[in-house]
């Protein structure tokens, strides 16, 4: 959809919300749910040996999205290039993707990649790396990031569409990757896709604490799975 809002982006010259969540980037709303255009999903690494998937993007990946976007387009990059730089710019930014790392690294996912760090994902070695949203473009409800619930993604007609429609490629064209889900909604949708023999069960992480700063039973959760996680990647490996 990058060629269809790259003329709005390029004319923009304030990333506020109010810049971004309104009807020109609007992609649907029903009741109290409005979904947007952001322009950080639309690429797909088919090398990556590690697939990390969250549940949507939200307001912080959101406008970094829009900033980096705006900015390829102003210089001029090809369009392919600009959706990588949004990629890599805006991907689990801020304390998450610190969260996210250490946790990696802690279960020793380095070592099997043979890279120094999990950090070393999201700089010089993101040749390994796929990320993406099950919901590739920012969800709100009540104006608020969507986290999952309320409704679930599986409960949820529109949301399970937006699964179909873009997720179900993603995993097509890395079928053998290593799958690290971010919290119990993608999880669930995991689970239901594992069910239906779309992925199988040894190549999810399942039970990997989301990592975001909000979530305040990460640490004790990700105790008590942490043998059953080293387990996974041992075999998988």
């Amino acid at each position: 959809m990058f060629d269809r809002y790259a003329k709005l982006i390029s004319e923009m010259n304030k990333f506020e919300k109010e810049d971004i969540l309104n009807k020109k980037f609007e992609l649907h709303s029903e009741s109290n749910m409005k979904i947007f255009y952001a322009p950080h999903n639309e690429i797909i690494n088919k090398k990556a040996k590690v697939f990390i998937v969250g549940i949507t993007p939200g307001w912080t990946q959101t406008s970094i999205a829009y900033k980096t976007a705006h900015e390829g387009l102003i210089k001029g990059l090809d369009y392919k290039q600009i959706k990588k730089e949004c990629k890599r710019n805006s991907r689990f930014a801020g304390s998450m993707r610190k969260n996210l790392i250490e946790m990696l690294d802690e279960l020793k996912l380095n070592n099997k990649l043979q890279i120094k760090s999990c950090s070393k994902l999201f700089e010089e070695n993101d040749n390994l790396l796929h990320t993406t949203s099950l919901i590739p473009y920012p969800v709100f409800i009540n104006n608020k990031n969507y986290t999952g619930s309320n409704p679930k993604i599986i409960e949820s007609e529109t949301l399970w569409s937006y699964v179909e429609k873009f997720f179900y490629k993603e995993i097509e064209a890395l079928p053998e990757a290593l799958i690290i889900p971010l919290g119990k909604s993608v999880e669930e949708v995991l689970e239901r896709m594992i069910e239906n023999k779309l992925i199988k069960k040894e190549q999810c992480l399942l039970g990997f604490p989301h990592p975001s700063g909000a979530n305040g039973h990460r640490k004790n959760q990700f105790e008590e799975n942490k043998g059953k996680l080293l387990k996974v990647i041992e075999e998988y490996f």
